[in-house]
């Protein structure tokens, strides 16, 4: 793995506990000399994320809309900055660059973002591990949504099998590499 996206929240209100993981999974890819990909937030969870990988001497690429350039919200800090025009070229290039995905806690775009490379995943159009860093056990309730997805038959139980979940940044790593190897070809089990 070369390249590892990583989904996370720009908000500067969460508990300390967050920005704590989020520093510590920066130096870990750092550590391993994987690249990290993401929105190029310079502050909450993107911000010190981002410190993590650079006071690890890592590489980190920051995806940015211009609107949000013009507000001021890029990380100057990145050691690539790449501006697109739409949130929805900024998906797709993240995805494209990574050999992987990463949650951490979130809001709506961090969500939104999870939520499009599982279906994505769940469709065939991409075979890469998806890591849910399940910190404090922030995902709890979406984990407990699939299952009922799953239960009400919305989407298959092997659907589970699409992303690992971990409690802590030493695991990401890990998972990343012993993910559970995906079938492009499972894209007949998207319809139930």
């Amino acid at each position: 793995m070369k390249n590892i996206a990583v989904y996370c929240a720009s908000s500067s209100q969460v508990r300390q506990v967050y920005y704590d993981e989020a520093y510590r999974l920066g130096r870990l890819l750092a550590a391993e000399h994987i690249g990290v990909v993401y929105g190029d937030g310079g502050i909450g969870l993107m911000g010190r994320l981002a410190s993590g990988v650079l006071d690890g001497n890592g590489k980190i690429t920051g995806v940015i809309p211009q609107f949000m350039v013009d507000e001021g919200w890029n990380n100057t800090d990145s050691t690539r900055t790449i501006v697109v025009n739409t949130m929805h070229e900024r998906k797709a290039k993240i995805a494209r660059l990574s050999d992987g995905m990463v949650a951490l806690p979130g809001g709506m775009g961090t969500f939104e973002e999870l939520l499009e490379c599982l279906t994505w995943k769940q469709l065939g159009l991409h075979a890469k591990p998806v890591v849910i860093l399940n910190t404090e056990g922030y995902y709890d309730f979406l984990l407990a949504a699939i299952d009922r997805m799953v239960e009400e038959k919305f989407i298959r139980p092997v659907h589970r099998e699409m992303y690992t979940v971990v409690r802590h940044a030493e695991d990401v790593i890990p998972a990343l590499r012993n993910a559970k190897p995906w079938d492009k070809a499972t894209r007949r089990d998207a319809a139930v």
